[in-house]
């Protein structure tokens, strides 16, 4: 296979009539089969051409993960020239620097508060030659048209011919903790080689429905639209967080991919709902979770499991699993996580209510996906053995080096960073620590920069602390240790406002969060879940004092990147004097 068009047109050719996506419209979900996805793909993508989209340049995709978004992103792709992926929630000027670094030509945006955003910054974008809206209008001076409009003809099996697998695919620009963002560039045969790395590993089959929420802009996103297409598994595709417990019960999928953040929300909700109703609800709740961690630990182990706890396991399932099972859909076969650690917790939780989480692992630079673990050998704590075909070793230093053919090409017009990314015969450095088990599965230690060193000398690797406070306390949302070059460890920590609200009503306490965060009673439960934590850490590492802040970390402030992860520097320069106080008394 020479390129993503043409495994879309074999896919076409293949199952024509199954079904390819669905997605929400104003009388409910609607379908489109590979055929009507192929229909629409060709007269756009011949469109895009005649608006001067070709090879070897790129047209940018501005907009939230929907169904228009794919077929905006296969059109563009089927001319030869390579999508610049965008964030929606990027300002003007992240949007311009994107485009304009990128070369893009066109722009396709989702809606007229997009356009606007571009409009505020089209002085700057002297190469754009045309804005296309998905929902908007066309504007009087002929620089935006309607994406619908655009159509056109000519010879598109041609086109797709022309493409060749080391032709530029993606322009991905990683969020940056520091400086600009690096514009991650990957070829057809990238995204080929790890589609069908994972399609190799046999987990999908014709019954199977992929629920896709993820941000299409991120490389997790772009991979499972790859692999869908790859092994003809339907899609159901929309990219509102709000709607994502509801669509899941509707849906009925049996797989979804999500970033740790997702199954932490959902415990956390469950058990928050549970201690406050109290009484027997309560007790049959802890119950059944303790059974069934009892139980995930046992087959981690290997064990088999005894008749009496069997019994009393599905009695569990019955009485918690089974709700829970259902507020899913109650079809999941497995969940993958990916984008940051999963909490060993958090797997065992899941693990143990019948929804294993499948936890993997690779990066923007690697094509999103490098380690999975699988159904049958899911180790917690682990992102399993490497897909087939990707390599990896471990540097002196801890370092994991990944290789193999899904590694980027290299760093949009920065060959410096490019450099620095990649060993001199091509591996990919990907500033993790890591380890691999006696079965060749990685386990990642931390962030190689991420590290934190006290004043002592000692390592701290925050991340796994981290995950351990939020699973001792369903009422927060994020964690965030501190401590390098510190004399010891620290944390600052955010409400989950879903969660918390209802807890509050119900205990009479502040709703204002202001006030909430204050209040004893609060700083009593978060101290509880700290001091659990502490206990199980060697005092070196443990937490000595917190905060809580007043607002949650969000995308639109800065502080994590759109696949939930927490960005590490942006967080400490907006708390820095949160921070320094807490060391203010040992300075």
């Amino acid at each position: 296979m020479s390129s993503i068009p043409a495994l879309l047109r074999d896919r076409v050719r293949s199952t024509p009539d199954a079904e390819a996506y669905r997605y929400p419209a104003e009388s409910g979900w609607t379908s489109l089969s590979w055929s009507e996805v192929g229909e629409r793909v060709r007269p756009l993508a011949l469109g895009l051409k005649d608006l001067g989209a070709g090879k070897d340049n790129r047209v940018a995709i501005l907009c939230s993960t929907r169904v228009d978004w794919i077929l905006a992103d296969l059109a563009v792709l089927s001319t030869g020239a390579a999508t610049t992926t965008i964030y929606p929630s990027n300002t003007a000027d992240e949007c311009a620097y994107v485009i304009n670094d990128s070369g893009s030509v066109l722009v396709i945006a989702e809606n007229d508060d997009q356009v606007a955003k571009l409009r505020s910054v089209q002085k700057e974008l002297a190469d754009v030659k045309h804005v296309l809206v998905i929902d908007g209008a066309a504007s009087d001076d002929g620089w935006v048209l309607k994406l619908s409009d655009v159509s056109g003809e000519g010879d598109f099996d041609a086109m797709v011919d022309a493409i060749t697998p080391e032709d530029l695919a993606t322009l991905i620009y990683t969020s940056g903790t520091t400086g600009r963002p690096k514009g991650v560039e990957l070829t057809h045969d990238n995204w080929l080689f790890t589609g069908s790395s994972v399609r190799e590993l046999d987990l999908l089959g014709p019954d199977d429905l992929h629920f896709l929420w993820l941000p299409l802009s991120h490389s997790f996103g772009k991979l499972l639209q790859v692999v869908m297409i790859d092994c003809g598994v339907p899609t159901a595709v929309d990219g509102r967080l709000d709607k994502i417990v509801e669509n899941l019960g509707e849906l009925k999928p049996t797989f979804m991919a999500a970033a740790p953040r997702i199954f932490e929300k959902v415990h956390n909700t469950v058990a928050a709902n549970t201690a406050r109703e109290g009484g027997a609800k309560a007790k049959i709740f802890n119950w059944a979770k303790r059974t069934g961690i009892r139980v995930a630990r046992a087959r981690q182990r290997g064990q088999s499991i005894p008749a009496t706890t069997k019994i009393e396991y599905g009695l569990a399932n019955r009485l918690v699993f089974s709700k829970l099972q259902a507020r899913f859909g109650g079809r999941i076969r497995f969940f993958i996580s990916g984008a940051a650690p999963l909490s060993t917790e958090m797997a065992e939780f899941f693990d143990g209510a019948g929804l294993p989480i499948l936890e993997g692992y690779g990066l923007t630079e690697s094509s999103a996906g490098s380690f999975l673990n699988r159904p049958a050998i899911n180790a917690f704590g682990t992102v399993g053995p490497p897909l087939p075909g990707v390599e990896v070793r471990i540097a002196e230093d801890g370092e994991v080096l990944i290789g193999g053919r899904g590694i980027m090409r290299g760093y949009h017009n920065l060959p410096a960073e490019t450099a620095d990314a990649l060993t001199d015969d091509g591996w990919l450095r990907t500033g993790d620590i890591g380890e691999l088990d006696e079965q060749g599965r990685l386990k990642i230690t931390d962030r190689k920069k991420e590290l934190i060193k006290t004043s002592g000398g000692k390592y701290v690797a925050p991340t796994h602390i981290e995950g351990k406070i939020k699973a001792a306390c369903p009422y927060l949302s994020h964690v965030f240790v501190h401590g390098d070059k510190r004399n010891y460890c620290t944390a600052l920590v955010t409400l989950d406002a879903d969660v918390v609200k209802p807890w509050a009503q119900a205990e009479g306490l502040p709703e204002d969060p202001e006030q909430l965060r204050e209040h004893e009673r609060m700083r009593a439960e978060v101290q509880k879940a700290i001091d659990e934590v502490n206990a199980e850490l060697p005092s070196y590492s443990t937490i000595k004092k917190f905060a809580i802040l007043p607002a949650d970390f969000t995308v639109e402030t800065g502080e994590l990147t759109a696949s939930l992860k927490v960005k590490r520097k942006v967080v400490e320069d907006h708390h820095g004097q949160t921070l320094d106080s807490f060391y203010a008394e040992s300075s």
